[in-house]
């Protein structure tokens, strides 16, 4: 039996010591494509075209703007505009009016001396959205929450093909309202006009790709497209909630291109996914034919709408609150120890050393949040909180957006 036993463990240390790491090509690779996002938006809205590169799997920065580059757009007609650079590797121009009966490609030259362009393709402008709504069902997924829809036509019966994106925005609250603030070594009132901390909104944009097609129909009718969804423990459905989905039409083998590209990025990793597939768009590498490029680029005016879903009008779900562990601070000087934080005993200001100073029991600076004594009389000292716990800029803004209702 021994015997057995000691050839057993043998076998496995055999085993172990042959085992070499594996490094799939897909991560030795020197992969560098191109990749190219947005689409020629005609009339007053601007358009916005993204550069990037891709990086290998292992690669631990997937941000890599392609900066530096000479873009145009261009008609059939040789008649160019150009867009300007607004930060690393986005690019824009004001808005344009596309002449319907033109065709419209996109140029690129990179600093390295490589060309791309796109095929010219058709302008095609997106019908209006008839309506965003939203149902209180939930997913079997995800559980409660909130499903929101888009619905849409086409008057004409022409546009076959959509895709949407989408922006949400919310109104959160941080733990602690404070009504002071610190000049360094004074408390002051806090003007909650100017110097508002504690109400601020934030906001958050679509990462799936979002398709719907009315191909198959006799009318080109759009119907509870699912565009997002939001489970009821959610932030975002704390208080106030809004979306604004933007809706682009395609051609079928835009269509295509976007579908294939969703399978590729949302629908692997099972067996009983789909297989990956090669993305066929249309830009090409003019000095490079072989060198794949990743993007398709698309003409014509979207079309928006936006909608705002309040609290009362959701089930009375409980919200998980991003603020779990917040607490007001002790007076760590006070004998006993008190629960608030700012005094000034005997000429000692600890005001100063709280707010500036990284103390022992805790490195993080305070934020006075109320006063604590007597009503009508000097206040003895303050309660405070941490910078997290009070300070709501520091995962939003408090600058309300010009559309919020």
């Amino acid at each position: 039996m021994n015997k057995w036993i000691y050839t057993l463990l043998w076998a496995i240390l055999v085993i172990s010591a042959c085992r070499k790491p594996y490094q799939p090509p897909a991560i030795t690779a020197a992969n560098n494509f191109l990749v190219v996002e947005g689409n020629i938006n005609g009339g007053t809205d601007s358009t916005f075209i993204k550069l990037s590169r891709t990086v290998n799997i292992d690669n631990k920065s997937v941000h890599n703007p392609e900066s530096g580059a000479v873009v145009n757009i261009q008609s059939d007609q040789n008649v160019s505009f150009p867009l300007t650079e607004i930060k690393s590797g986005i690019y824009a121009c004001a808005g344009i009016m596309l002449d319907q009966n033109l065709k419209y490609r996109l140029s690129i030259k990179t600093v390295n001396g490589e060309s791309y362009l796109s095929d010219f393709v058709p302008v095609i402008n997106s019908p209006p959205i008839d309506s965003i709504t939203f149902d209180t069902n939930g997913s079997q997924i995800t559980g409660p929450g909130i499903n929101l829809y888009v619905n849409s036509h086409d008057p004409l019966n022409k546009i076959k093909y959509y895709r949407w994106d989408y922006q949400e925005t919310w109104v959160f609250h941080a733990n602690f309202h404070s009504y002071f603030y610190s000049n360094g070594d004074t408390v002051l009132a806090r003007n909650l006009n100017t110097q508002n901390i504690t109400n601020c909104w934030g906001s958050d944009t679509s990462s799936t790709i979002v398709l719907g097609s009315s191909a198959k129909l006799t009318s080109s009718v759009i119907l509870k497209n699912l565009i997002t969804s939001v489970i009821s423990s959610s932030e975002k459905l704390g208080s106030e909630y809004s979306i604004l989905v933007r809706q682009y039409a395609l051609t079928a083998d835009a269509y295509a291109f976007y579908s294939n590209l969703k399978k590729n990025t949302e629908q692997l990793g099972s067996i009983f996914d789909a297989q990956p597939t090669f993305l066929t768009g249309n830009i090409h590498c003019v000095t490079n034919p072989s060198e794949p490029v990743i993007g398709y680029i698309s003409a014509g005016n979207l079309t928006t709408k936006r909608i705002f879903i309040n609290n009362r009008q959701l089930p009375t779900w409980e919200t998980i609150p991003f603020y779990t562990d917040c607490k007001l601070e002790f007076d760590w000087d006070a004998k006993p120890p008190m629960p608030c934080c700012f005094y000034n005993f005997g000429g000692i200001n600890q005001i100063d050393a709280y707010i500036n100073y990284n103390i022992g029991h805790n490195p993080a600076p305070f934020i006075p949040i109320d006063a604590l004594g007597q009503p009508g009389k000097p206040p003895v000292g303050y309660t405070a909180g941490t910078q997290a716990c009070v300070d709501c800029t520091l995962r939003g803004t408090n600058k309300k957006p010009a559309f919020w209702q």
